[in-house]
């Protein structure tokens, strides 16, 4: 999880005035379908020199199946990279790539926002640290699924939400280390 110090720090549609307190993204694991397209097609391929070993030019399909795989995970990879969120003193931003050239932006006023919760998905979410933190307003639901460290991310965004309704005193917020 990246964390980001609000002094000096800025974005792409920032307000004036507006302070940026973190930025987050998804954990690693919603890559899984990018790890698995990267070894699939290497595997598969792979199969018949081990079968025909006599024929010398088979041994080139493992080298074209690392690299159909490799343009399947560098996808993936970017869509993963290039999905983030930005909260800061006024909202939360949810900036979503789509294919190479589609983008989503999706805010949500701190005002707005009625609850929080975050689950935790059994034992894989616990072993490797992630879950899903669903933002509830009165138009709707903004579910953030594979959120890396989700308690954390809860009580800070619980302690940012109650600062911004007035319901708890200014004060420097929990830090989020990976």
């Amino acid at each position: 999880m990246k964390t980001v110090a609000s002094q000096g720090q800025a974005f792409n549609g920032q307000r004036e005035g507006e302070e940026l307190i973190f930025v987050f993204r998804r954990h690693i694991i919603a890559m899984r379908k990018g790890f698995y397209l990267l070894l699939i097609p290497f595997a598969l391929s792979s199969i018949p020199p081990l079968i025909w070993q006599t024929q010398l030019e088979l041994f080139l399909l493992p080298i074209a199946g690392l690299g159909i795989g490799l343009i399947f995970f560098l996808y993936h990879f970017l869509m993963w990279r290039y999905t983030y969120y930005i909260v800061t003193d006024q909202r939360i931003r949810q900036v979503t790539q789509h294919g190479f050239f589609g983008t989503d932006v999706v805010e949500l006023n701190l005002s707005k926002i009625q609850n929080i919760s975050y689950n935790i998905p059994g034992f894989s979410g616990e072993i490797f640290k992630f879950g899903t933190i669903v933002i509830q307003t009165f138009v709707g639901d903004l579910v953030i699924h594979n959120v890396e460290h989700p308690a954390q991310i809860y009580n800070t965004l619980q302690d940012i939400v109650n600062q911004a309704s007035g319901h708890q005193p200014q004060g420097d917020y929990e830090e989020i280390t990976a």
